[in-house]
């Protein structure tokens, strides 16, 4: 099998990949998203990858196709980045508890002859959280560097009510619509 790069330092991506036997190799692309000023989440998740994908280019070439992507957390249309700090965790899942959090990932797979770009996106209805749950949970490490938090297969978990969308998408990587394209490069 053709390799791929992923141009992406994502621990969570690259075990997608392992996990569906697409062989990678794993290069950071350079790209901080931490300079977008876009409040929108599907802009701002599409201008991140975009960007991330420019950044690869730049330092690299395409001697192998390469992929990018980038997720972000939603409720109530604000973006939940990674929080700051034990406080700004607190009020970013506040914000998901009992809540719709939607999470948005946009890909981009680049070929010499081939283009795919996929904006995503998976939809949790979240049960309220336990208040002491919840603090012990933020008095672990689990929560940081996380975007909105947590991951949904982590303390979320028990919390689902209800979910539409693919499960890879909400981990950073719509796998399913990516294989298909695969063959094409």
């Amino acid at each position: 099998m053709q390799h791929i790069v992923l141009g992406s330092s994502s621990p969570t991506r690259a075990e997608i990949l392992k996990a569906h036997g697409i062989a990678f190799i794993q290069r950071e692309c350079g790209f901080d998203e931490e300079q977008l000023c876009i409040s929108e989440p599907a802009h701002f998740v599409y201008h991140a990858t975009k960007g991330k994908m420019q950044s690869y280019l730049e330092h690299y070439d395409l001697e192998l196709p390469v992929l990018c992507a980038d997720t972000v957390v939603t409720a109530n249309r604000e973006i939940l980045r990674k929080a700051k700090n034990v406080e700004d965790a607190r009020r970013i899942l506040t914000l998901q508890s009992g809540n719709t959090v939607s999470i948005l990932t946009c890909m981009m797979y680049k070929s010499k002859t081939f283009e795919l770009i996929d904006l995503s996106a998976t939809h949790y209805l979240f049960r309220p959280f336990d208040k002491a749950s919840l603090e012990a949970y933020l008095q672990g490490e689990e929560w940081k560097g996380k975007a909105g938090a947590c991951m949904v297969e982590g303390f979320c978990k028990s919390y689902i009510k209800e979910v539409v969308g693919l499960q890879s998408t909400a981990m950073g990587l719509s796998i399913e619509k990516l294989i298909p394209f695969l063959s094409h490069s």
